[in-house]
């Protein structure tokens, strides 16, 4: 969440900023401004009766003592008046809050000043390739390879639970806790405290990372719970509605979870495959951090993202994105792609951002800074996503009617040297 007295002060600023995200923000910025002031105005006329309710106050007792009894009751007469219109102007308050606090929720982050201005993806700027094994190219998808080696099934799934999940069994379940164990066994020892968490949160939480208002409709709904899209929502949420003692930044989590998106937006998209499931797993990353820290904990959060690609020695590639394709609660964000032969092109298996304070704000957050109490700067990134990183193992590793083992995985299959 923005602050809304920063917005007020700097209107034109954010306007322009927001703007960059592709879409036009003027109007709903100055409606919750012009929202804002009105709380101003009708908290000062709240102030102004109270001061006067208390002047009132003050001179019944010498009232009374002079045994000025028309007055005692011209005075409690008019306190009573001022206690009406002090609960009115609350209550109009509370409305203006309740509509302040609802508009901001549905408005994302400010894209960062130095970050490339940009409409979509197809804008976003490539700052490196690392090609730790020769490019590849070949008509074999990862479903078919997964098929041929009795990795996955793709069919068992949509029968157990509908379209988009996937059933891993024999080597391929084998393979989810081999790479689970080497992802989170690797971050452990770079400093990242491990959690094993709920997949249910409340709502608050949901909010607190910005998933909700703008994602319901991704978003699996039980009860009043919802399934976790992403680790980052309950790892993020760890530190809501506390004071950090700044000795302790950077705090760094990790987590592996199964995740859960109804995708709702992405119909006819990766129909196929291991790329977007409803149910899917990952090891998720999260730093919370000193605000004057947090763009260099980016580049730092990025490269333990690219050290588990170099672990697997699979290409791929690092993007900024550009204002126009971030993320709703990002500032700044680089995508890893890691490449596919079989489509001869490279796909996201990890997005790391930068939030700023955004995520704070709505979770309360802070730290006790030299100022007072300060809102800390959290950060995410998925360290990977292991279905699609089983994907590109499966694509870049066949060969000649083959599937070679990473070597990194060897130790988990008794050392051999193909599946």
């Amino acid at each position: 969440m923005l602050d809304i007295n920063k917005i007020e002060a700097e209107t034109e600023y954010y306007i322009k900023q927001l703007n960059k995200r592709n879409a036009d923000f003027s109007k709903p910025l100055k409606e919750v401004v012009k929202k804002n002031v009105l709380r101003k105005e009708l908290l000062k006329k709240v102030e102004e009766h109270k001061a006067e309710k208390n002047r009132l106050s003050k001179i019944i007792p010498s009232l009374m003592k002079d045994n000025k009894l028309k007055e005692v009751e011209n005075c409690k007469s008019e306190v009573s008046k001022i206690n009406i219109q002090i609960d009115k102007l609350d209550k109009e308050i509370s409305e203006l809050e309740n509509q302040i606090n609802t508009s901001m929720l549905n408005i994302p982050n400010i894209p960062h000043d130095k970050i490339f201005d940009g409409k979509d993806e197809e804008e976003n700027i490539e700052v490196k390739k690392n090609n730790l094994m020769p490019i590849k190219k070949h008509d074999v998808s990862h479903w078919d390879i997964a098929t041929k080696f009795n990795i996955a099934d793709f069919d068992l799934g949509p029968k157990i639970s509908g379209s988009r999940f996937v059933v891993y069994k024999n080597t391929g379940a084998k393979m989810v806790r081999a790479i689970t164990d080497v992802l989170l066994s690797h971050h452990s020892k770079n400093g990242y405290q491990e959690f094993y968490l709920p997949l249910l949160v409340n709502e608050i939480n949901m909010i607190g990372t910005g998933q909700l208002p703008k994602f319901a409709e991704d978003a699996y709904k039980v009860g009043d719970q919802y399934l976790i899209p992403t680790a980052e929502v309950p790892l993020t949420n760890i530190h809501r509605d506390e004071i950090i003692n700044a000795d302790l930044l950077p705090l760094k989590y990790t987590a592996y979870t199964q995740c859960f998106r109804q995708e709702a937006g992405s119909a006819g998209r990766d129909t196929k495959g291991l790329i977007r499931l409803h149910q899917f797993n990952k090891v998720e990353l999260v730093k919370i951090v000193h605000p004057n820290e947090s763009m260099n904990e980016l580049e730092k959060l990025l490269k333990d993202a690219e050290d588990i690609l170099n672990l697997f020695k699979l290409p791929y590639r690092v993007v900024e994105l550009c204002s126009g394709d971030i993320g709703f609660s990002a500032t700044k964000t680089y995508d890893l792609e890691v490449w596919f032969p079989s489509q001869n092109k490279y796909r996201e298996i990890s997005s790391c951002s930068n939030c700023s304070d955004f995520q704070a704000r709505r979770m309360k957050t802070r730290f006790k800074g030299e100022k007072g109490n300060e809102f800390v700067h959290t950060l995410n990134g998925s360290g990977l996503a292991i279905d699609r990183l089983i994907a590109a193992i499966l694509e870049n590793y066949f060969e000649d009617d083959k599937l070679r083992i990473p070597d990194v995985l060897k130790p988990y299959f008794e050392n051999k040297e193909y599946f």
